[in-house]
Parts: C-alpha cells; sequence; structure tokens
C-alpha cells in the first residue's frame, strides 16, 4: 500500500497550481485527513521555509519557498512517475563518497545526494574541486543497473551530453562535452562528471555518478588557476536560477538516462548528441596516455566511450583514457 506523504502532497498541488487557490478541503480530501490537520501540516511547512497566502473560502496559495537546498521541494518538482530517495546535506566530505556509503548499507535506490558544501571534493584523477557552500550543485545519483562492466566507459559520456542538452533548454546557452568529463561554455569549465562503481566479476554492483555544476561564482571571484577558466551559470544567463528547480530538473535528465542505460537503448542519440556537443571534433588535440605523448585531429568517440583520433591521414586509434589539451589557436 503507497503511503501518503502530506507535505510532498501539500506542496506539489499548490506548486501546480500556481498563482491560483487551492482549497483546503480539496487538500483534506487528498490526503484523507480533516483542514484542521491540513492546517497543522501548513505551519511545518511554514516552519522550513515556505510561505502561504490563506484566504477564507478559497483556500491557500504558494507565496515563498526555500531558497537553499531542500529535499521536500526537489521531489515536489519532479513527474509522480519519477522514483527515488533524495538526501540533501548542508556539508559532506564528498557527495559520492556518501553515495557509496548509503549503497553500502543497503539504501533504497536510485539515491540522489546532494550537498551545499563538500570539504573533500574532488574530480577526476583525485584532484579537488572547488565546493564551497555559494549555491553551487554538489550531486550524486546511485544507482544498481545490473549490467555487464564492459558497459561502464559509456556512461560518463552519456551523461555529459543529458546534462548538456538540459543547460541549453533551461539557460539557452551553448554548452559543450570535452571527453571525457567536462562541461564547457565558450572554452570556460562549467561543470565535470565524477563516475565510480563498485564491481563484481560479471556486473556493475553499484554506479555513483557524480555531478558538479557552477551555478554561482565564488564570493571573492575566480581567483588562481581558475580566472580565465572557470565560468558560472548565473554569468550566462539574466534568468534567475531557482536551485530546487534546476536539481529536480538534473535529477529527472538522470534518472531517464540511467533507464536508457540499463535498457541499453541509448547509443543512437548517444552518437547523435556527441556530435551536437562535441567541442574536441576536428580539433588539433594532444592526449597524454601514461606516459606516452599522442597528437591527433578529434573525430568524436565509438560505441563503447573510447576516443577517436586522427593520427595520421586516414588513420584513426581509439584511446579509454587519458588527459586531453587542445592545440593553441
Amino acid at each position: 500500500m503507497k503511503t501518503v506523504e502530506p507535505d510532498l502532497v501539500i506542496v506539489r498541488e499548490l506548486l501546480r497550481a500556481g498563482d491560483e487557490f487551492v482549497s483546503g478541503s480539496d487538500l483534506a480530501q487528498a490526503l484523507g485527513v480533516s483542514r484542521v490537520a491540513v492546517w497543522q501540516h501548513m505551519e511545518k511547512l511554514r516552519d522550513r521555509g515556505f510561505a502561504f497566502e490563506a484566504i477564507r473560502s478559497r483556500g491557500y496559495r504558494i507565496t515563498g519557498r526555500p531558497t537553499q537546498l531542500d529535499a521536500l521541494m526537489i521531489r515536489a518538482r519532479l513527474p509522480k512517475k519519477d522514483r527515488c530517495q533524495i538526501i540533501t546535506l548542508d556539508t559532506v566530505d564528498s557527495t559520492n563518497d556518501e553515495a557509496m556509503r548509503q549503497a553500502s548499507k543497503g539504501a533504497e535506490m536510485p539515491l540522489v545526494v546532494i550537498a551545499r558544501e563538500q570539504t573533500k571534493g574532488r574530480g577526476r584523477l583525485g584532484r579537488d574541486w572547488l565546493s564551497e557552500p555559494n549555491g553551487n550543485l554538489y550531486l550524486s545519483f546511485v544507482f544498481q543497473p545490473q549490467v555487464a562492466p564492459e558497459q561502464l566507459p559509456t556512461i560518463t559520456p552519456w551523461v555529459g551530453v543529458n546534462l548538456c542538452s538540459l543547460i541549453a533548454d533551461y539557460a539557452s546557452i551553448a554548452p559543450a562535452v570535452k571527453w571525457p568529463n567536462d562541461l564547457l561554455v565558450d572554452g570556460l569549465k562549467l561543470g565535470g562528471i565524477l563516475t565510480e562503481a563498485r564491481l563484481d566479476a560479471d556486473r556493475i554492483r553499484d554506479l555513483v555518478i557524480g555531478c558538479g555544476l557552477n551555478l554561482s561564482p565564488p564570493r571573492q571571484g575566480w581567483r588562481g588557476d581558475l580566472k580565465g577558466r572557470a565560468v558560472a551559470l548565473n554569468e550566462l544567463t539574466p534568468k534567475p536560477i531557482d536551485l530546487n528547480h534546476f536539481a529536480a530538473a538534473l535529477v529527472h535528465r538522470l534518472l531517464k538516462a540511467c533507464q536508457e542505460f540499463q535498457r541499453g537503448t541509448f547509443a543512437d542519440r548517444l552518437a547523435e548528441l556527441w556530435h551536437r556537443y562535441d567541442t574536441l571534433r576536428g580539433c588539433e588535440i594532444t592526449l597524454l596516455h601514461g606516459r606516452e605523448t599522442v597528437t591527433g585531429i578529434g573525430h568524436g568517440i565509438d560505441h563503447a566511450g573510447c576516443l577517436l583520433l586522427e593520427t595520421r591521414p586516414g588513420t584513426l586509434e581509439r584511446f579509454r583514457a587519458g588527459e586531453v589539451t587542445l592545440a593553441k589557436r
């Protein structure tokens, strides 16, 4: 039997109504409780940052909502069919680490961990990831895909192009993906993806997809090696960014992308989107591959997520890993 969550139902109904009022009687009927019980839930919601207008015989209308991360707001913004557990934290060492800890304890999946701040945020190859509590998005999505380990290399590019598509729709800008895991706008880094997994011999047990997105610049501005290399979403669009709304849109996109990954139905779409968002295609690239340095022209990725480089005229080589730099123009 499905459990009714009164606070979630109330917030979802009021958000759906927009500027219109929702009667207390309708809310009470939807919840199977009295109108007094509805009022009590509204008071609890006020305590966590919501504001409402109440008019006798008309009902309630939402007039204010939390601006900080709020799991209830994120869940209320998701379509009802999207089923996942969401944990929001003020601070954590790493959302990827917390997601894996939750998976190890047998948490219900899929699971999303989102934090306002990471004290040990990291990117690819163990690099530090600036994770200040200034409205950026530090999110990890963990699920159990039950697919063979050889499919793992395709998940990062698949998530990358889905994030590009989401950002393009949300902010009307032109993002790009840089193999294997960077999101760029006009050559400046907007975000990154860190994929980690626990593997058995014949399957992926737990797959964690970490996403770090710059929504706001650091309070003191971009400094050090980030100056002139990084950018935040609210520097690129006049549209105010609702953190919880954006987080819900991202969770929805990740749920859909991971379902398609699990079903194995994404290959054609990956090829199409990678061609659209690939910042390396047709460019001269230097690839650090282990101790070897390889130079060539980017030709996208293959079906397994490997980078394709034309190292000599008519000769394509495939690389599963490496660090890419673009030739200076």
